[in-house]
């Protein structure tokens, strides 16, 4: 008889792909299965004139060719066994360059394109990087630092051409002669599955933040995880949206690269709609607050032109009719699914907990919309919903090679999500405190990382997260308030475009405040004044508290339309705000 965490096991189990031990061999895998596949469409424009726009196809084999060429050329210019930094906005040579290091050539630096100049040269020196390989609109600053001279960089390589810098194609061009020549170092590199091949910084100042180290197999091992959860195909085209520096981004687009998907860029958040369109994308994985802003459009619309009662009316006849395996979604919804460009099967969300109601609204319109959970020290993924196994609310199962448990639950059986597998880091670079502090070895060597996620597993295994275990509100009669579950509840209000629930000081305990940021068109559509809109949220929040025990009502109001400060995957920067609020008083 099957125990119930092989049954959960079991539901994760649901596809078939071979189990790879380090990145390369992914690579290596998709570029002889799917040679003639477009890994890659790549938009080139001159002016930001329409019609100059041009796309070039990279398939499967010129990539692969390129990877090793560039490889290839890296160590033949002494990079062998060194640390190589990337910093720039997603694009095809940001990838490219990222495989050529990882996959032979040395230790890749992924650093976070929204940085300043000071805390770009701190994480070069504080990662011992030997060379960075940049985005041409970061020249100003890469000459800066280099005439600095405060770093060990001694190879700045542009990822376009200018003078004075080597560039990436002159680079790979180079590198093909030398294949040309039979230099087989890049391609007959050793790879150690287990060491550290990836320093990966948290966000936070650079004293503050931390170093990740990561593995060919902490990285190839998700993959594979991911892969016999969820199904993707070869003819899948993906939007590489979120951020390549942060791990949920490249971990992501290597898992695209692992199924011989197309890969294609976003133009920017505001071009998302025109981009699904523009080149038939399938699948899509995003942060929560984009998805609820899509779903927010979409029922504005749906309202405007009176057809409320009619989605719910289809809504309640489809959800019936596949009971019986008949699926209507696609032609009863299909001008909904044409405001996303009429192709997208499959969104994932992760980064932090999306709004059930958003979540179901898009499974209901037949779009397999699931929530995901990991962090970077956990490469990333822990747990997952998929096609069989979805909760609203939830973050699913854990993968596959994942354990999952709560430590020390609460009388509601709220704990510390605490997780172990082969995903979990190698520790925090030159950091061993900090390692001990998150990281458990128990007496049969298995290593369990503590998240900092409080969170709880239901009766059926699903886990749900409640709050950071830093956020959560603690209030002088000793009551816990898990700011994460109000914002949920906030955000639901059609004019919110996010929000942010925080203790505010007063006295000797906390005040359950909330910022509510507010959006503009909503304000002019209405022709309210600022006054108006704050009775009205005001009132709405009322409305809110009524369904709360009285010490989680919120008591204090601020509203804006300023958006606030986030980090590079749209995480609002809790102790940053709150510090701006306090000085504001």
């Amino acid at each position: 008889m099957k125990s119930k965490t092989d049954k959960i096991k079991a539901k994760c189990d649901l596809y078939e792909y071979p189990e790879f031990s380090n990145i390369r061999e992914i690579i290596k895998y998709s570029v002889e299965k799917y040679a003639r596949n477009d890994a890659f469409i790549i938009k080139n424009t001159m002016d930001n004139v329409d019609d100059s726009i041009k796309y070039t196809h990279v398939t499967y084999e010129q990539f692969g060719n390129e990877i090793e060429a560039l490889g290839t050329k890296f160590i033949n210019m002494g990079l062998k066994n060194k640390r190589v930094a990337i910093i720039g906005p997603n694009s095809y040579e940001w990838m490219l360059s990222y495989l050529s290091v990882v996959n032979g050539t040395g230790i890749v630096v992924p650093l976070d394109k929204g940085l300043p100049e000071k805390e770009i040269e701190s994480l070069l020196q504080r990662s011992y990087s030997n060379a960075i390989i940049f985005d041409i609109k970061y020249i100003d600053i890469i000459k800066q630092i280099k005439e600095n001279k405060t770093t060990g960089i001694t190879e700045f390589i542009c990822m376009e051409e200018i003078e004075g810098f080597k560039s990436v194609k002159e680079l790979i061009n180079e590198g093909k002669e030398l294949l040309k020549n039979g230099n087989r170092e890049f391609i007959d590199a050793k790879i150690n599955n287990e060491e550290m091949s990836i320093i990966l910084f948290t966000s936070g100042t650079t004293s503050a933040s931390k170093a990740v180290m990561l593995s060919h197999k902490n990285i190839a091992l998700n993959i594979y995880a991911l892969n016999k959860s969820e199904k993707f195909y070869d003819t899948d085209v993906n939007l590489a949206f979120l951020p390549l520096h942060h791990t949920f981004g490249s971990t992501g687009l290597l898992l695209f690269l692992s199924n011989g998907s197309t890969n294609v860029f976003c133009d920017g958040i505001r071009h998302i709609q025109k981009n699904l369109k523009e080149y038939g994308v399938t699948v899509f994985v995003c942060v929560p607050l984009l998805i609820e802003s899509m779903y927010k459009k979409i029922q504005l619309e749906v309202n405007k032109q009176g057809k409320t009662k009619l989605i719910k009316v289809a809504t309640a006849v489809s959800n019936f009719l596949l009971k019986f395996g008949i699926d209507i979604r696609k032609k009863i919804f299909k001008d909904i699914l044409n405001q996303l460009g009429g192709k997208i099967r499959f969104i994932v969300s992760g980064a932090s907990a999306i709004d059930k109601n958003a979540a179901k609204g898009f499974n209901d319109f037949g779009i397999l919309t699931v929530q995901g959970y990991g962090l970077t020290e956990t490469a990333p993924v822990i747990s997952a919903e998929n096609i069989k196994a979805i909760r609203y609310g939830s973050i699913g199962y854990p993968m596959i090679n994942v354990d999952v448990r709560i430590d020390n639950a609460n009388e509601e059986g709220i704990g510390e999500i605490v997780a172990t597998g082969p995903n979990v880091m190698l520790g925090y670079y030159e950091n061993e405190e900090a390692t001990k502090k998150v990281i458990e070895t128990d007496k049969d060597g298995k290593r369990w990382f503590h998240t900092g996620d409080l969170g709880y597993i239901d009766k059926d295994g699903f886990i749900f997260i409640t709050g950071r275990k830093k956020n959560v509100i603690v209030l002088k009669n000793g009551k816990n308030i898990y700011p994460e579950e109000l914002e949920i509840l906030v955000n639901n209000l059609p004019y919110v475009d996010e929000s942010m629930v925080f203790g505010m000081p007063k006295e000797d305990d906390l005040v359950v405040s909330v910022k509510i940021v507010y959006n503009k068109d909503y304000k002019e559509e209405n022709k309210i004044s600022e006054d108006e809109l704050k009775e009205k949220i005001w009132n709405d929040i009322k409305e809110i508290n009524k369904s709360l025990p009285s010490y989680q009502h919120m008591k204090n109001l601020i509203i804006t339309d300023e958006p606030m400060i986030k980090t590079t995957t749209a995480k609002i920067k809790r102790f940053e705000e709150i510090e701006k609020i306090i000085n504001q008083k």
